[in-house]
């Protein structure tokens, strides 16, 4: 299921092969969120082109619309989105941390308000697994309790005791379907930590769900608030607790930097909204920084966004016209910088890759942050005395 193949001299980096139902994904990769069964701008047959491994769904948004019924009816997610790729969901989880869903929490379960039709649904442990059974991902999530990464101490260890709880009950209703989705084909299934900013908690629950002996183990509860030396600091301590030979993966990280830095630290896996969410408000990513391309500077800029790249935006416009695209606020444009963002971030996944099999992670990890961030500082300075966006 999960073969680890390079190991980094001078740190915990890795490269692996992780083997689903749908194809075999070189480790450590990035998916883009496919949240309601499509990555914002990009299509399916372009994700395959540019060389994207995995994307990820969200279950529980899917069981509101279009409904698992008329997924199932479709022969299952690959098939009514026509991607072939590999496919994981999440449980619904997250959206504990959104006022707009969040009703009430207890040990049997969530109770979620359907933002589509204002109606209220309990979701348990085994309905989430049930729901991902039937959707056919290859990879499910187990249900875990979310709670704002600031609370007080007394709440996140309420909500590491109820995660644990609950994963346990994921365990036994996934081992209850033979490990199979409802297609007849083998599903893994992840098991999420959480503890918050708190390290004797994440370490608790790194061991807890590490012994429940899940296919994968995810960290969740991260990237949503709290100081990037915590998030690395609460890595560093869960990750000592995994099995060595399964895959790890940390959830919402998606700026490069982070990556970089987790990678160092022994994760394998990610996922974020940041490249195509980015990509909406006219960030992009480039070997120098994050460039804004609705600023005024870029006018008559006739350079590709990266010089290096070699996606289709960036071999056929340039700054200046994709510039002037969000200027008249044409919407075609978000859908150039979304394509580039997770081109980019697919080809930066691949670079770190081989950095790591070649025993060269530390040299480039050190100088592609300096390359990133020095312009990128450079630029903040800039615009502070430069004109608005408009």
């Amino acid at each position: 299921m999960f073969t680890l193949k390079h190991q980094d001299d001078k740190t915990n980096a890795r490269t692996g092969v992780l083997k689903t139902a749908s194809e075999s994904i070189a480790t450590p990769f990035f998916m883009p969120v496919a949240t309601k069964m499509t990555v914002k701008q990009i299509s399916p047959f372009e994700l395959t082109d540019m060389g994207v491994q995995s994307i990820i769904a969200n279950s529980y948004i899917l069981y509101l619309k279009p409904g698992t019924k008329r997924i199932m009816e479709a022969g299952g997610i690959h098939k009514f989105m026509r991607y072939d790729g590999n496919i994981f969901t999440d449980s619904g989880g997250f959206q504990m941390l959104s006022k707009s869903f969040l009703v009430a929490v207890n040990d049997k379960g969530i109770t979620f308000r359907d933002p589509f039709s204002e109606r209220q649904h309990f979701l348990t442990p085994e309905a989430a697994i049930k729901i991902q059974h039937e959707i056919g991902s290859d990879v499910a999530m187990a249900l875990d309790h979310v709670p704002p990464v600031l609370q007080e101490r007394v709440q996140i260890a309420d909500a590491v005791e109820r995660t644990h709880l609950w994963a346990a009950r994921c365990k036994r209703y996934h081992e209850s379907c033979n490990g199979k989705n409802a297609y007849g084909r083998k599903q893994l299934l992840f098991g999420i930590t959480q503890g918050g900013i708190f390290e004797d908690l994440r370490e608790k629950s790194a061991q807890y769900i590490n012994a429940l002996d899940f296919d994968g183990i995810a960290i969740g509860g991260h990237c949503i608030g709290e100081p990037k030396e915590k998030m690395l600091s609460s890595i560093k301590k869960q990750v000592t607790h995994f099995e060595k030979h399964k895959p790890r993966y940390l959830m919402g990280v998606g700026s490069p930097i982070d990556i970089l830095e987790a990678v160092a630290l022994g994760i394998d896996c990610f996922d974020s909204i940041y490249p195509t969410k980015h990509a909406r408000h006219a960030h992009v990513f480039s070997r120098q920084g994050m460039l804004k391309i609705d600023k005024g500077r870029f006018a008559n800029d006739f350079a590709p966004l990266d010089s290096s790249c070699t996606c289709y935006v960036c071999k056929n416009f340039t700054r200046a016209f994709l510039h002037h695209l969000s200027r008249v606020e044409d919407y075609t444009y978000m859908r150039y910088l979304s394509y580039h963002n997770v081109f980019w971030l697919t080809k930066f996944m691949k670079e770190i890759c081989n950095a790591i099999k070649n025993n060269e992670f530390t040299d480039y990890k050190k100088q592609f942050i300096k390359e990133f961030l020095t312009e990128d500082a450079r630029r903040r300075e800039r615009l502070a005395l430069e004109e608005p966006n408009r």
